[in-house]
């Protein structure tokens, strides 16, 4: 088939290359040409693993052509992907202004009947807005789907190439039936399609990225009471976990969610129902609990060595918001080293691959070191903020050797206590008992 996707963001430039791979003609526009030439050279924007590969690979077999010229593109296309940036506004709701701007431009473009795509993560109702937006610029027939993306950074090109689930928004048969064939490379394993009309597919995104969030907000709150009572959450959650009901995935307490998701689309889906005349209260509570337990961290550094954190030097394993990308995007480690920052402390960091992102974050107000071990030399504690598979198993003798303190205040819960304990290390961790605790 022939595709255009406008967009090379994070969703646009996957779908374009995953589409690419499966054998399409697909032509990724973006009008940001220093981004179209570096993709024409094989670099890419982002960071995700087997991506630039996968790129390069469908680049020169001539299936991946990127551009510059939204014209040309859906001229040529037959199926239009709209994958262009939705951020929150000041009141959470989503900005779509890129959304109508680029569907106007396509209506002017059209030649033929298409069907447009709304691919970018998108409030209920835009499918009928876009819908309105084209139709008032063209006379060709077309129409307007509604196909969310369900992709976690650090495992698109899984995520994509092998789903667990498409989701297809429309009230067309000719448009269903064609989005099922472009998708059928990917679901001949089992995976279901989901034809159904174009508000629910709209609603499925925020509310499968809510109800995760909740599951994340809710084991965090109670590793905040595990805390006050001296219960060990890592026992509770496993408990709950062999609940057929509960399931094991995503009760792993921590520093807080964040990333492009999760922040953004709980911020939206409570924009949308307050802009219906409804109070949600669960939503409105995962977003608060989040925010808060980005500063629990703080609080135990606080608690150990004093509100007063001047000449105190952090050593920081981990600044993207998960593991497996670059993103920083709402990570907990903007707010506690703004936090440690701002009660006088120097911070020391480093991260496998995002240290470009955080520079344009923080600048020179905290020190980039090139390796793991690098960053320990004379800090006073260390802290782990992002799970990276290197700070698993770290030489825990060098480690102490090489802190000030033995002292570690591990926001992802990375180390067993007694293991803590042998080592001599005075170690904090979220919704467990301290160790060694002076």
């Amino acid at each position: 088939m022939n595709v255009a996707i406008v967009g090379t963001g994070y969703v646009g430039l996957v779908a374009a290359t995953c589409f690419a791979e499966s054998g399409n003609s697909v032509i990724c526009v973006d009008n940001n040409k220093t981004k179209i030439n570096d993709l024409l050279s094989g670099k890419i924007p982002i960071y995700e693993p087997g991506l630039t590969e996968l790129v390069q690979r469908n680049l020169n077999a001539g299936r991946l052509q990127p551009t510059t010229d939204t014209e040309l593109a859906v001229k040529k296309s037959d199926i239009i992907f709209l994958a262009v940036g939705t951020p929150p506004g000041a009141d959470g709701s989503a900005d779509l202004s890129a959304v109508f701007a680029v569907a106007e431009a396509v209506g002017k473009a059209m030649n033929r009947y298409k069907i447009i795509v709304n691919k970018s993560t998108v409030p209920v109702g835009t499918a009928d807005k876009v819908r309105e937006k084209i139709s008032l610029v063209t006379n060709h027939q077309f129409d307007v789907v509604s196909n969310p993306e369900f992709m976690k950074e650090g495992a698109a090109l899984d995520d994509f190439l092998k789903p667990e689930r498409v989701v297809i928004g429309t009230s067309s048969e000719k448009a269903a039936e064609i989005m099922h064939e472009l998708y059928s490379p990917f679901t001949r394993t089992g995976a279901d399609t989901l034809i159904m009309d174009n508000r629910s597919a709209e609603m499925c995104k925020y509310a499968s990225n809510a109800m995760l969030a909740a599951r994340i907000s809710f084991m965090n709150e109670v590793a905040n009471i595990c805390d006050k009572v001296g219960a060990d959450v890592h026992s509770v959650r496993q408990a709950m976990g062999l609940d057929s009901r509960i399931g094991r995935r995503f009760l792993f307490p921590g520093v807080g969610y964040g990333g492009s998701c999760f922040p953004k689309d709980v911020q939206a889906l409570a924009a949308t129902a307050k802009e219906n005349e409804y109070e949600p209260l669960l939503v409105d509570a995962i977003e608060k609990v989040n925010e808060n337990q980005k500063k629990v961290l703080v609080k135990k550094i606080k608690k150990h060595f004093g509100n007063d954190l001047t000449e105190k030097i952090f050593a920081v394993w981990g600044l993207a918001f998960k593991p497996q990308t670059d993103d920083m995007r709402a990570a907990p480690s903007i707010v506690i080293i703004n936090e440690l920052l701002a009660g006088g402390a120097k911070v020391k960091a480093y991260d496998p691959v995002a240290e470009k992102t955080a520079k344009a974050i923080f600048g020179d107000k905290i020190s980039y070191m090139k390796s793991r071990d690098d960053v320990l030399e004379n800090a006073d504690a260390l802290i782990l903020i992002t799970e990276w598979n290197e700070f698993r198993s770290p030489d825990f003798k060098k480690l102490k050797d090489e802190l000030k303190h033995p002292v570690i205040f591990d926001g992802r819960n990375q180390y067993e206590l007694d293991e803590m304990k042998n080592a001599g290390i005075t170690y904090y961790s979220i919704g467990r008992p301290a160790v060694n605790e002076k």
